[in-house]
């Protein structure tokens, strides 16, 4: 929207520009051919203007650049002695465009002389020294407008470039972290795992005592890093407060445990939100794990800087002191990293009290290892002293109007009140970045505005002393609300035309009045919502940055449930199958182990890819894997897949992934005897089935977890759908349907 914006305002300022001139080119009775020669070289210059100059993207420092210049400055100059009345006001044009065009410390010479040359064509035909100011302060303003809004909408694409790369980088640093994570949780429990399963493979048949040990220090481990996994995952999704709330109290009433839950707390920032939700979800699960407590009252609440949360309950925790482990230094080492404090104590009444208190809004996350990009800071002065330039050059400009026009006594000395007034209000609120007043504070600046733009020409019945009414307009457009705006600006601009109709003003000046009201609100519009534009996007950097890492850690938190979840089930099933048949039957023990050998080398592979951000997975090879997991589970599995050629990457991808996760959620929550896998392709749908006998309606809800909503994501992602629920036969579906292209 600011770039079409951009667009519009600027072909309106300039096209005004061009009007006005051609105006007094009509007035001044030329013969057609003269009007016509007239109209095509406006024509060109406003072409020059939009599509070569105030391009975005288009290359200033170009041979063809250098070229229109020439042509411009052609233009500017050549019909001056044919209409000088009429060409006074093109000057400005080829200054603005000097500014763009030519190298640094060449564009400011050209600027200003052509600014002076403008008034040294115009002493050719005017001796009042106020008109000759009035045209050199024209050409400069006229210049400083031309070259702002055409330079701002490049630096707003400028900045958004920036902010990309920025973000980048934060995500960048984030996947380092996050590889540091799994390094450091998982790297060594899939490593202890491989050893032990090569050292048990090893005893199988000799030291069967030995096996066994080691067997069950796998399963542990396993286990432990399924937890891992877990907690990993949960750490990179933002939680809801108030879906743990809801979760805390089912699960405690199922439990037996009275219940009371009291919430009153302010609008909380999301980490906030969710060190709040990770207290409640550990304090419960510890609670349930830990005690055997009758009753709890959970209590959240806050004042305007800090939000608290207390669980108290009847059963003393038995990990409350040296033994605690690791779920309250972690609870701890959260609420700290957001300023914020963690108590867990034993009363003497025999009640545990988990205590937490965070801020409302924490401070930013410490930036101080992101690069900092130096373009905004230097966009934003640049668009302060430009939209403060040009205010300042446009009430000059009004000044020297008014001497100009003989008043009777006091009217320019009113007038020039009128005109430093309005140009205080306009610098000192209306453009203020940081100044926020209320409708009843703006509505007064618009009427302090008023009384200094309108009195002195109804006053003294000269519409030229109105000073910069187009001030008043843009003013009206950026203090009220959108619409209303709009509906004062143009009411400016009417009223302005009536003032000089009814002070007996001919058509010529009333079209001036008119456009010189709509170009002056504008480009003060223009130039202080440009100018709030850098602003906006400079202090967003560290925003979206953060939004980019969010989604990284959203998508971290799929491939590592995806892929390690599935991978350390199949490790503890295994392990627990091998368990069983260690002494029954040793051969087969020995196979199901080293299948717990390649499964755990391949996890520890895993957790290579995910840090690395990619792992294509093989359809294939899920298919294979998936069957000797369901046959090794005395699973009757039947698997049939149609071959289809015209499968892309991205789809056979999604299809292995819904394949691992649809295998693992059955032998974690189903007592399935049969399954049945069928993958069909029809028209232009790839379609996939996991049918199986064993689960029911009321234990899918309550046991899909994230997984099915992971690969609801990533299926609608492709454009297709997934569906999970019970059938007619009183089987359980899992159907994923996916555009093959």
């Amino acid at each position: 929207m600011s770039r079409r914006l951009a667009y519009v305002v600027i072909s309106v300022v300039f096209a005004n520009y061009l009007g006005n001139a051609f105006s007094y080119v009509l007035n001044a009775g030329p013969t057609p051919a003269r009007a016509a020669a007239a109209l095509v070289c406006l024509l060109l210059i406003g072409y020059l203007q939009l599509r070569v100059f105030s391009r975005p993207g288009s290359d200033l420092r170009s041979g063809r650049a250098h070229l229109a210049l020439g042509v411009m400055a052609g233009l500017v100059y050549a019909p001056v002695p044919f209409f000088p009345n009429a060409w006074h006001g093109m000057p400005g044009f080829l200054a603005g465009s000097a500014l763009l065009v030519l190298p640094r410390r060449v564009r400011w010479l050209v600027f200003f002389a052509v600014a002076l040359s403008n008034g040294a064509i115009r002493s050719l035909y005017v001796s009042d020294p106020a008109q000759l100011a009035y045209y050199v302060v024209q050409s400069l303003v006229a210049g400083l407008v031309v070259y702002g809004l055409s330079r701002l909408p490049a630096l707003v694409e400028e900045l958004e470039t920036a902010r990309s790369e920025l973000a980048d980088l934060a995500v960048s640093q984030e996947r380092l972290r996050f590889a540091r994570d799994l390094h450091d949780l998982l790297g060594f429990s899939l490593s202890a795992i491989t050893l032990k399963v090569e050292l048990t493979c090893r005893l199988i048949g000799t030291h069967t005592e030995r096996a066994v040990r080691e067997l069950t220090d796998i399963l542990s481990i396993a286990r432990e890093a399924l937890a891992d996994v877990r907690a990993v995952a949960s750490s990179y999704r933002e939680l809801s407060l108030a879906d743990e709330i809801e979760s805390a109290r089912s699960v405690l009433t199922a439990a037996g445990v009275r219940t009371t839950i009291e919430t009153d707390h302010p609008d909380l920032s999301p980490r906030s939100r969710t060190v709040l939700a990770t207290v409640l979800r550990e304090g419960v699960t510890n609670l349930l794990r830990h005690s055997e407590a009758t009753r709890c009252t959970i209590t959240i609440s806050g004042t305007d800087r800090l939000a608290s949360i207390d669980i108290v309950n009847d059963g003393a925790l038995a990990e409350t002191g040296a033994k605690r482990g690791s779920g309250l230094s972690n609870l701890t080492t959260r609420t700290s990293a957001i300023g914020g404090s963690l108590l867990a104590r034993t009363t003497s009444g025999g009640t545990y009290h988990l205590h937490a208190e965070v801020p409302v809004e924490p401070a930013p996350e410490n930036q101080a290892a992101a690069p900092r990009f130096s373009g905004p800071p230097i966009a934003t002065r640049f668009a302060q002293v430009l939209i403060t330039a040009v205010v300042v050059g446009y009430a000059a400009m009004a000044m020297t109007l008014v001497t100009y026009y003989p008043v009777r006594s006091a009217g320019v000395e009113v007038a020039a009140i009128g005109i430093v007034g309005t140009a205080v209000l306009v610098l000192g609120v209306v453009i203020r970045p940081h100044v926020r007043l209320s409708l009843s504070g703006r509505v007064l600046v618009l009427a302090g505005l008023a009384f200094c733009v309108f009195v002195p020409p109804l006053v003294f019945a000269n519409p030229y002393l109105a000073g910069v009414p187009g001030f008043l307009a843009g003013a009206g457009a950026l203090l009220l609300p959108r619409r209303a705006g709009w509906i004062a600006f143009f009411s400016v601009v009417a009223l302005q035309g009536v003032i000089y109709s009814a002070l007996g003003e001919n058509a010529v000046a009333i079209a001036y009045g008119v456009m010189a009201t709509t170009n002056h609100g504008l480009v003060l519009y223009a130039l202080t919502r440009l100018r709030s534009m850098v602003n906006q996007l400079h202090e967003a950097r560290e925003e979206l940055a953060a939004a980019a890492v969010t989604q990284e850690r959203l998508r971290f938190a799929r491939d590592l449930h995806d892929l390690l979840g599935y991978s350390l089930s199949a490790i503890t099933l295994k392990s627990e199958l091998t368990h069983r048949l260690l002494t029954a039957d040793p051969d087969r023990a020995r196979q199901e182990l080293t299948e717990v050998l390649q499964i755990s080398r391949q996890a520890l592979a895993d957790v290579r890819s995910v840090a690395l951000s990619y792992r294509e997975l093989s359809f294939d090879e899920e298919a294979r894997s998936a069957r000797a997991l369901l046959s090794a589970a005395d699973i009757d599995v039947t698997v049939r897949i149609e071959p289809c050629d015209r499968l892309s990457k991205e789809v056979k991808v999604t299809l292995a992934t819904v394949l691992r996760e649809g295998v693992t959620n059955l032998l974690r929550h189903s007592k399935a005897g049969r399954c049945e896998i069928v993958v069909s392709s029809s028209g232009e749908l790839v379609t996939m089935d996991i049918v199986n006998d064993g689960i029911s309606s009321s234990h899918q809800s309550s046991r899909d977890g994230s997984g099915i909503g992971n690969l609801t994501t990533r299926v609608r992602a492709l454009g297709g759908d997934l569906q999970a629920g019970l059938t007619p036969e009183h089987t359980y579906r899992l159907r994923a349907e996916i555009p093959i292209a």
